[in-house]
């Protein structure tokens, strides 16, 4: 599988970025799906999942300030950031996730990052 995120950039705090994310094949239409984010010296970190029927859930740091949506038909995913704080500085990663919308393993096949800055 091939995954490619993009849409990151430079943001001062409160600004708003939007990344999208496109696989290969029918990876998304088949898989939960999640965006990942890390961050210098941290480990990767899982903050917001979407399961196929459109469920959906947030690490308590980004809710009510990140969205996530799917489109199967385009097989892409999206994720919304407004609000941004300097502590969402961090490369950001598309990947499926658990049936029960968990991260999967750092020895999962992961795609290219796109860098979000959060700085004045």
């Amino acid at each position: 599988v091939q995954l490619q995120a993009s849409g990151g950039g430079w943001v001062q705090p409160g600004g708003s970025l939007s990344l999208s994310c496109t696989a290969s094949g029918s990876f998304v239409s088949r898989n939960n799906m999640g965006w990942y984010r890390q961050a210098p010296g941290k480990q990767r970190e899982l903050v917001a999942a979407i399961t196929k029927g459109g469920s959906i859930s947030y690490t308590n740091s980004v809710k009510g300030r990140f969205i996530i949506s799917r489109d199967n038909a385009k097989n892409t995913i999206a994720l919304q950031m407004r609000s941004l704080e300097p502590e969402d500085t961090a490369v950001y990663y598309c990947n499926r996730v658990t049936p029960n919308l968990g991260p999967v393993s750092d020895y999962d096949v992961w795609g290219q990052g796109t860098l979000v800055t959060v700085s004045s």
